[in-house]
């Protein structure tokens, strides 16, 4: 029922409001999104810590001032200020090189590198990619070319080109997370560190890493406590408590957590007996994931408000990302729309100045988490007090 009262939030200020919220006809507002008073929803509520928080000033000639001129894209994701909570996702541009003249890094808010190991990696067998209804199914194997030759070559390569650079670090032992953390100590092009956690762990039975609160802990806990640049945990896309595993990253010291990995997949080609990929299991990405990755961002920002959340999975269009930042994400990657629009990081950009510009929001926050969970129905047993 939210869905249909969004259509209705960027019409014409009147009586219903600034924001112009009117309800479809026949609806009965039990759940969704609230309707709001004032131009930057209940994020306004919070504590005055600015625009890029979502943060209002209590002088109301001010605050149009500030809707009237061209909205800020900047957000601060706990440390880290990026022009625009827009950045492309771990793995879709390599380590940047890919992208050379075909879109200006500076324009995105930042790259996430590939997966970063200790050692090289030539990658899974070919194909490693395969259409699927609304996305695809892929296995790289994490291909890199491993830790120094990454620092003293693509790191570099990369910064050279104005981008704002996520380091992806990913391993199968303890010791592994703590020799790269290191090695990126110090290095002025490393903006951040995302934590890869859906990897194999070797010291427990070649679980996935990130599924265990236990070794997420001890995992998060000694990158973040070495780390001189906010750390991001990224989540495993296939797991039975999101909202307790970002809570043991968080308390292990992560600035904030990215959500989601991709969930396993398999494809396979009926008339043919075979499997589409060559190494047979993978992964899924792309717009088949975006009600997952917006169910997963809701809980945890309904539990963890206050922490940097980072929606990863199936946002293509500024729409997207606007549902998104609704859902309470305060930034959002782009991977696979990456493939076949390197400049698709930007186009999504300009779709949230759009909307915001519609809307009279100064900032992305203005939206981050307008959508909240239903309000208790009354009954009989429990009726609603009288004002």
């Amino acid at each position: 029922m939210w869905v249909r009262a969004l259509q209705h939030l960027c019409r014409a200020g009147g009586a219903e409001g600034p924001l112009g919220l009117r309800e479809p006809p026949g609806m009965r507002r039990r759940a969704g999104l609230r309707s709001v008073a004032h131009p930057v929803g209940s994020v306004a509520r919070r504590a005055d810590a600015g625009p890029d928080r979502g943060a209002r000033t209590g002088d109301p000639a001010r605050r149009r001032r500030a809707v009237s001129a061209a909205p800020s894209l900047a957000v601060d994701l706990g440390g880290i200020v990026l022009p625009t909570p827009v950045m492309i996702a771990a793995g879709c541009a390599g380590t940047g090189r890919e992208l050379a003249g075909l879109v200006d890094l500076r324009r995105v808010g930042a790259i996430v590198t590939r997966t970063i190991t200790v050692t090289e990696r030539v990658g899974s067998d070919v194909p490693r990619v395969a259409e699927s209804p609304a996305g695809i199914v892929w296995e790289t194997g994490l291909q890199n070319p491993g830790l120094d030759p990454f620092v003293s070559g693509e790191l570099l390569r990369l910064a050279r080109g104005g981008a704002r650079i996520i380091v992806s670090i990913g391993g199968e032992t303890l010791e592994e997370y703590v020799r790269m953390t290191s090695a990126l100590q110090g290095r002025p092009e490393v903006a951040a560190i995302e934590i890869h956690l859906s990897g194999r762990d070797d010291e427990l039975d070649r679980a996935v890493l990130g599924a265990h609160a236990d070794r997420l802990n001890e995992i998060v806990g000694a990158v973040a406590r070495m780390s001189l640049v906010p750390v991001f945990a990224k989540l495993p896309g296939a797991c039975d408590d999101i909202v307790g595993l970002a809570r043991t990253a968080v308390r292990a010291g992560a600035t904030g957590v990215t959500l989601l990995a991709s969930p396993p997949a398999l494809g396979l080609e009926a008339t043919r007996d075979r499997p589409r990929i060559g190494i047979v299991t993978g992964w899924l990405s792309g717009p088949a994931l975006k009600p997952i990755t917006l169910r997963a961002v809701f809980d945890v920002a309904q539990a963890l408000p206050a922490v940097p959340v980072i929606a990863s999975g199936g946002v293509r269009t500024g729409e997207d990302a606007v549902e998104c930042l609704l859902a309470g994400a305060w930034a959002v990657q782009v991977g696979t729309a990456t493939l076949t629009d390197p400049a698709a990081a930007v186009t999504v950009a300009q779709g949230i100045v759009r909307r915001l510009k519609t809307a009279g929001l100064a900032s992305p926050a203005g939206l981050r988490g307008l959508l909240q969970p239903p309000e208790p129905v009354a009954t009989e047993e429990d009726p609603v007090p009288a004002p």
